[in-house]
């Protein structure tokens, strides 16, 4: 089901909690509702549609890619970019990392690690910070 944007910035700056198997609902309403807003949007956290839990999803292409409780674990070659949101007005600057290491659980729940370069790892990093109630 494809859900409104969250806007409020209190509720954006709450840490998320842990998704578990019950949550499998929310995965794939923020597949849906990214798909609705790829023209403007490459990625999304389960707080952008009101949910706190760290659920992440991000296109690469047509393919859209969720991650369950996502936790970079290796990160290298720092760099300052700016960065918008769909849930915030206008750009922010902010730091990234050119290579990411992402431990993480796939829709199936199993235990994945991937490493990620470029503007995929850029992509993720700003999820994750959803997660982590970071406003960029």
């Amino acid at each position: 089901m494809i859900r409104p944007i969250m806007k409020d910035e209190k509720f954006l700056a709450q840490k998320s909690v842990p998704a578990t198997k019950a949550d499998l609902a929310v995965v794939e309403d923020l597949i849906d509702t990214l798909r609705a807003n790829l023209e403007r949007c490459v990625g999304m956290a389960a707080n952008m549609i009101g949910i706190k839990k760290r659920i992440i999803v991000f296109a690469i292409g047509e393919i859209i890619v969720p991650m369950i409780n996502p936790v970079i674990v290796k990160k290298e070659k720092s760099y300052v970019t700016e960065e918008s949101c769909l849930s915030l007005v206008g750009f922010r600057e902010t730091t990234r990392y050119e290579t990411i290491e992402v431990e993480y659980l796939d829709k199936q729940f199993n235990k994945q690690k991937g490493t990620f370069t470029g503007f995929v790892a850029q992509i993720i990093q700003h999820e994750i910070d959803h997660c982590n109630g970071i406003i960029i």
